[in-house]
């Protein structure tokens, strides 16, 4: 089973000050699965690499992206449709963008499990393909 991973625990791995980089990096060295990362989740993390360390440790996040074993899914126009009626079936949540498109590619892939940090909203969405998501960490 593949992992599909958020920019919440993404961010968290790469900043070290972060209240979640214990907890995230250890489960990041636990899981030996394939680990899917949506390309919006990237440029959601790059702006917060930005705007909270430096250009330079942004500048590293992209080198890193280049070279790393995660899968990059960008979504398709189906996900894009998708996203917007999720964003409008949970539009008192405050879900975002890259919320509601991880949540479409998750019902594309059939994938369940869910690596983030973001557990209030992750936890409401009702999928379509499964009853609820296994959040990890």
């Amino acid at each position: 089973m593949n992992y599909l991973l958020d920019s919440g625990f993404l961010y968290g791995f790469i900043d070290e000050a972060d209240q979640h980089h214990e907890v995230v990096s250890e489960a990041l060295g636990k899981i030996h699965k394939p680990i899917i990362l949506p390309v919006p989740a990237i440029t959601e993390v790059a702006y917060f690499v930005s705007k909270n360390l430096s250009i330079e440790a942004l500048a590293n996040f992209l080198d890193e992206i280049s070279e790393t074993d995660f899968i990059l899914e960008m979504p398709t126009a189906e996900d894009y449709k998708r996203s917007a009626e999720i964003l409008r079936k949970y539009n008192d949540a405050n879900i975002d963008f890259v919320d509601a498109v991880i949540v479409a590619i998750a019902e594309r892939l059939n994938i369940t499990k869910v690596l983030t940090v973001d557990r209030r909203h992750f936890g409401a969405f009702k999928p379509r393909h499964c009853a609820a998501f296994e959040i990890l960490p």
